[in-house]
């Protein structure tokens, strides 16, 4: 207290005296001088006469250092008044100095006087502790750190650099680091393995020497028990801990705590907690050895130091420790914050901005003055950012590059702390976005997917899903999936499989098969939506499991119908005697394909019986005479699938001890036959296409059948006589041009006709016909058309008619009586299909014309033809059905009597004076010889051949 109020009134009287300070004097002296040793003339260093200090009153005023140097007036010199201790005057403070007033009166005058300590090196290294021990394990690994504390020199510069070394150094080796606030770290390093069987105790010579003159050295022993099985060290959850303490707390103030943790179980997870550092940080500051609480030992004092550095040690009880660094920082009292104005502010920015881009600009202002007004800013740790000061602003800029994906937004505390006493400090928040650029390609939840199918199954079925994931934001967090192109089988994947491709979902596109495909491999691709866009692959395997699809194949015996098959087992056969085996396979896998035999009929149950494995078919007792010669078995070949599925086959055995014995009942033997279900559809699906074709071809042939016998009709009504007509005045232009009619042939046929030869007669009558020249032509022609007629050449006369086949009166149709007529015309209309006659601007007077008289008959009406067709039927019925002439009511008596008679020479007419011989025309002299086809003859055709024979 009393320094306190003796500093206070140092600086009222300097306040006072401001005005009146004439200079100032600086002197060095080392330290350790004897008690009145001079340290300086100040007369001469300031040009005072011994008078005006005798006058003036001279004195020095110096404070809490009054009692270190005083003032000789008489000789005007300074004199050491006591040996000084720059240690205990400084400590570690350089330089070290005091800072002494001169002070005269009569005029006031004031002179600041500085008298600086110089270090002489008059401390010796000292380590903290007499010995150091350590417990280490023999299952260190080569290169483990153990911390060692350093040794304390109180001189400063080069008076306090100390070297150290370590003896002897078999095992371990002495490691010295330079951390970045001067400090260095101390650590021995194990070099070789510990074998605690072969030592169990080191000892060994930590020696420090300061960089003075003379050298001054010390020594520590440090004890080294090796321990057994100890492979974890704790280890600290942070390497630094931070912590700000106000220089007014309270002692026994919990400050912060340090934690570490370790692997291994028991004791050696016990972990005490030490406090290694040097100097007064161990009278200030203590740990809780149990749960590494940093407690406030005694007070702490800012002026003497602002910040503190623990070195902590935490070690099992194995022996094995770790280190951590424990920084205390210590605040001044203050009573005005920093006021922090944000004077621009960049709320998002891209992650690919460069380290030192600008994020805010910070202005502080701070009322107190001095100390107490500068001020420092600082952010939350272990964030890519920083603060840049300039004058009162302080710039927020980025210190590493971005990553959105690791953090997409800091809230960044800025505090701002003044350095007044006590210090006050105050903070800003500022929260940044991190926008996203797409950096990030998909990535799967694993690179490769296997999925089970059952076989058979539905198209369109949902395997599974495959799931990629991408670090980026929004769009180009997007994922979309598509099958990479590849072949299964020569097959493109795609029409194996298919995926969604904003879900994943791997559906089956068509039906699988075990037997053709049990497994297949695909890659997907998952690509996310930004740009440049970026994908990652997956293998998909899909493996087929089976199901019981197959029923077994029988190889062994062969069923087959086209033959009998027997086995043969000897009367003598004893038990167990091997008959056969049954041989089957089945094409499903695992449990599908593991077929079981089972006897499902037998001749004699009693005598035989199948391996239910192997189906090996032996006999269960002995064969006797009173067995039959013929056996038939029925076997069943099952599976163990679900459904199971089965086949039947059926062995023939005989019983006989030779082969004709066999052979006497070989024919016997009878094989049912078994169609599978596919054999049977078979054979109904030809049987009824035999039987459709066979319908088919009935109906084809019945109706080609009425088809011909229609048109055989039709060749009948067109053989029938033709109706001719007499129109006056016009000339016969019928297909026969210009022949008379006289000389106009009938064609007659039967329904059998085009099998028959067909005859021409010629008409008889009294009149002299008169032929046209061009009636040469014109038969020509007529016999071109009838090229299949053989008897065209035929030269023979025609006989008289036959007084037998005249018809009296009453049986001739149509109207009797003479009729005379000019010219007669013809019509054809079973061919022509219309009236034939010569055109009114064709006719002439003497085209085609008998000369003759009388007036024209009416043309016949349809009521009179059909008449004249049923009179003729009936007239012709005792020849033929289809033959007989046919007579209209217009014709003239001489025509209706010449009457020819099928298969006859004769022509038959009522007036006997009319039986004139008639030469027949002569043949075409121009007419190649025709060879008409035999065709079988009719009855009436018979009889005109026997009356060619007889002439």
């Amino acid at each position: 207290m009393a320094s306190f109020v003796m500093r206070h009134a140092a600086a009222f009287f300097m306040i006072l005296f401001r005005y009146s300070v004439r200079g100032q004097i600086s002197y060095s002296i080392p330290e350790e001088m004897p008690k009145g040793s001079i340290v300086g003339n100040i007369s001469q260093g300031l040009g005072l006469d011994l008078k005006r200090l005798k006058s003036g009153k001279a004195r020095i005023f110096a404070g809490d250092n009054t009692e270190f140097v005083g003032l000789n007036k008489e000789r005007g010199i300074l004199l050491t008044e006591e040996k000084i201790d720059r240690e205990a005057l400084c400590a570690k403070t350089t330089p070290c100095a005091l800072h002494l007033q001169l002070i005269l009166e009569n005029p006031m005058e004031w002179y600041d006087v500085t008298v600086e300590i110089i270090d002489i090196n008059d401390n010796a290294p000292s380590f903290p502790k007499g010995e150091i021990t350590f417990e280490i394990s023999e299952s260190a690994v080569i290169g483990a750190r153990f911390m060692l504390e350093n040794a304390i020199d109180l001189d400063v510069g080069s008076n306090s650099h100390l070297s150290y070394s370590l003896k002897p150094t078999d095992n371990f080796v002495l490691s010295l680091q330079s951390q970045t606030d001067g400090d260095r770290n101390m650590e021995m390093v194990l070099q070789n393995a510990l074998d605690r069987e072969n030592k169990e105790q080191l000892s060994l010579l930590l020696t420090a020497v300061d960089g003075g003159e003379p050298q001054l050295t010390s020594t520590v022993r440090i004890h080294v028990t090796v321990l057994d099985i100890n492979d974890n060290p704790p280890v600290f959850n942070q390497r630094v801990y931070k912590a700000t303490l106000p220089e007014n707390t309270p002692k026994n103030t919990v400050i912060t705590s340090v934690s570490a943790s370790d692997a291994d179980e028991g004791s050696n997870a016990i972990i005490t907690y030490y406090m290694s550092s040097t100097g007064d940080v161990n009278d200030v500051f203590m740990v809780d050895a149990r749960s590494g609480k940093i407690i406030l030992k005694d007070s702490a004092d800012y002026e003497k130091a602002s910040r503190y550095q623990l070195n902590m040690q935490a070690r099992d009880q194995g022996g094995l420790s770790d280190s951590c660094k424990v920084i205390i920082d210590l605040t001044d009292i203050n009573d005005n914050k920093p006021a922090i104005s944000i004077v621009s502010m960049s709320n998002s920015i891209t992650e690919e901005s460069r380290p030192s881009t600008v994020v805010a600009m910070l202005n502080i202002n701070d009322l107190d003055s001095g100390l107490n007004g500068q001020v420092h800013c600082y952010i939350n740790a272990n964030i890519p950012f920083a603060i840049a000061s300039s004058s009162s602003f302080f710039s927020l800029q980025t210190e590493q590059e971005l990553d959105r994906e690791r953090e997409a937004e800091y809230n960044i505390s800025v505090i701002c702390t003044d350095e007044g006493v006590p210090a006050l400090s105050s903070s800003v928040s500022l929260r940044v976005q991190i926008s996203d650029v797409n950096d990030n390609a998909p990535v799967f939840e694993i690179s490769n997917y296997e999925a089970c199918v059952l076989e058979n199954n539905t198209p369109g079925l949902s395997v599974f899903t495959v799931k990629a994931s991408d670090a980026d934001w929004n769009q180009n967090a997007r994922v979309s999936y598509m099958l990479e192109e590849s072949t299964v089988n020569g097959v493109s994947v795609s029409s194996y499989v298919s995926v969604h491709p904003d879900s994943g979902l791997i559906t089956a596109v068509r039906s699988f098969d075990y037997e053709q495909l049990k497994d297949f491999h695909f890659r997907v691709k998952a690509q996310d939506g930004g740009s440049p866009r970026f994908s990652s692959n997956a293998t998909v395997k899909i493996i087929i499991q089976d199901q019981n699809d197959n029923a077994p194949q029988v190889l062994y015996p062969v069923q087959t119908g086209a033959s009998v098959v027997a086995e043969i087992v000897p009367r003598a056969a004893d038990v167990g005697y091997l008959v056969t085996k049954v041989v089957a396979v089945d094409v499903d896998s695992g449990q599908n394909a593991w077929l079981s035999y089972k006897l499902q009929k037998a001749t004699d149950r009693a005598l035989f019986e199948v391996g239910l494995q192997n189906g090996e078919i032996r006999t269960v007792r002995q064969v006797t005479d009173k067995d039959a010669v013929k056996q038939k078995l029925t076997f069943v070949v099952e599976d163990n699938g679900q459904p199971s599925r089965s086949a039947v086959v059926s062995i023939n055995v005989a019983v006989a001890d030779s082969f004709p014995e066999v052979l006497s009942e070989f024919t016997d033997f009878t094989h049912e036959k078994h169609y599978d279900d596919n054999l049977t559809f078979y054979l109904v699906l030809a049987l009824a296409a035999v039987s459709f074709l066979f319908i088919t071809c009935v109906v084809v042939i019945i109706s080609v059948k009425i088809y011909r016998w229609r048109q055989s009709r039709f060749l009948y009504q067109s053989n029938l006589p033709v109706i001719p007509y007499y129109p006056p005045h016009y000339a016969d232009t019928g297909v026969t041009g210009t022949l008379p009619h006289g000389y106009n042939y009938e064609v007659c046929m039967t329904t059998d006709s085009r099998k028959s030869n067909c005859k021409f007669s010629t008409l008889g009558g009294q009149n002299i016909l008169m032929v046209d020249p061009s009636f040469a032509e014109t038969m020509r022609h007529t016999i071109k058309k009838n090229s299949s007629i053989d008897d065209l050449r035929s030269t023979e006369l025609q006989n008289p008619p036959n007084a037998d086949w005249r018809f009296p009166p009453n049986q001739r149709p149509g109207p009797s009586g003479q009729h005379r007529f000019h010219t007669l015309q013809q019509r054809w209309t079973p061919y022509e299909k219309s009236r034939a006659g010569a055109r009114p601007d064709e006719a002439g007077a003497g085209a085609g014309v008998i000369a003759g008289t009388g007036p024209w008959p009416n043309p016949p009406t349809e009521a009179e033809q059909l008449q004249a067709l049923m009179a003729a039927a009936n007239e012709a019925s005792e020849a033929t059905a289809t033959l007989g002439p046919r007579y209209n009511p217009q014709y003239g008596p001489d025509y209706r009597q010449n009457v020819y008679i099928p298969g006859s020479t004769a022509t038959l007419t009522a007036n006997p004076q009319q039986q004139v011989p008639q030469q027949a025309l002569p043949p075409p002299q121009a007419l190649p010889p025709v060879e008409a086809p035999k065709a079988a003859q009719t009855p009436a055709s018979k009889k005109k051949s026997t009356k060619k024979d007889k002439k």
